[in-house]
């Protein structure tokens, strides 16, 4: 049987995944030049991946030879839950640090890796013929350019892909398929002139509308950054410990339209840490708490690093 757009959609909603879009596997020529513009002016900061396989992340058909279209997913991991258990954060309690919404549950690439696999199966036996590649933003492609493409959402001035319906806390996985579909509208931009993001950004990492400085990035700072952290960013990590969600929470389109995810495993285990307990931390503890958490990604010297920022704040 052929595979249509309401087979894949039907399938994937199945499975749990919450936007699906379809787009023409084309050559990416002005997002692949914005890339080359940020790379050029080192706003990657450490981050030299994202500086290899230039011509992968322009061109999918050099990941998939006979590559026709590009089937993007968003998966909803928010919940309503609060940051702090005590807002108040005293003098008699102990030091905290906020971990990033993303991070407060289950590993997402464990969730999305599983999920791709039960659907990309699902479509093959379908259609024999359909061949496929996918990614959850490890390997080289540009995961929200294709977003936007297949119509999933727009690419916000923070650079985080909005949707109308569930805002901008959605992972996004991406199918590179031989196998050609019905192709999606683009969404407009509906940011209008809302520089909210932009405003509340403590370390003014959106240096200009659609362009973060992942130099000056709280997010980027504490989980990829390697090095000391800068002492100029003093009294600006708003007691960010892993991460940071600033720009998404103060967005209109996310304070609008709050959706709670159907996926269990991205309820909060660590919405905050104490700063004193990972201070004395060992890698055997850290390895057994965050086993399945996106907090490993920062390593216990980042983190320990991050604790100590925030308590010499």
């Amino acid at each position: 049987m052929k595979l249509s757009n309401q087979i894949v959609i039907r399938k994937a909603k199945t499975i749990g995944f919450d936007l699906v879009g379809f787009a023409k596997a084309e050559i990416l020529f002005e997002e692949s030049d914005k890339l080359a513009e940020w790379l050029k002016k080192e706003m990657n900061a450490g981050m030299e991946y994202m500086g290899k396989n230039f011509e992968k992340r322009k061109d999918v058909t050099k990941i998939l030879p006979g590559a026709k279209s590009v089937i993007s997913l968003g998966l909803n991991y928010y919940t309503s839950d609060s940051y702090f258990k005590n807002d108040s954060n005293g003098k008699d309690s102990p030091p905290v640090g906020k971990v990033s919404r993303y991070a407060w549950g289950k590993d997402y690439h464990l969730i999305i890796w599983a999920m791709l696999d039960e659907l990309e199966e699902e479509l093959k036996h379908i259609d024999p013929n359909f061949e496929s590649i996918s990614y959850v933003d490890t390997g080289p492609m540009m995961d929200k350019a294709w977003a936007v493409r297949s119509g999933i959402g727009w690419l916000g001035k923070h650079t985080n892909v909005i949707n109308r319906e569930i805002g901008s806390w959605f992972f996004i996985a991406n199918i590179i398929t031989n196998t050609e579909f019905d192709y999606s509208a683009q969404i407009p931009d509906f940011c209008g002139s809302c520089t909210a993001c932009i405003d509340a950004c403590p370390t003014d990492a959106i240096v200009q509308e659609y362009v973060v400085d992942a130099n000056k990035c709280i997010s980027y700072l504490t989980i990829e950054n390697k090095k000391e952290i800068s002492a100029e960013f003093k009294g600006k990590f708003d007691n960010w410990l892993f991460g940071c969600d600033i720009c998404q929470d103060v967005c209109p389109w996310n304070q609008k339209f709050p959706v709670e995810t159907l996926i269990k495993d991205f309820h909060p285990q660590y919405k905050e840490l104490g700063l004193d307990e990972v201070s004395v931390m060992n890698e055997e503890t850290f390895q057994a708490k965050f086993r399945t958490s996106p907090i490993k990604r920062a390593k216990l010297n980042g983190l320990k690093r991050n604790a100590s920022f925030l308590k010499n704040d």
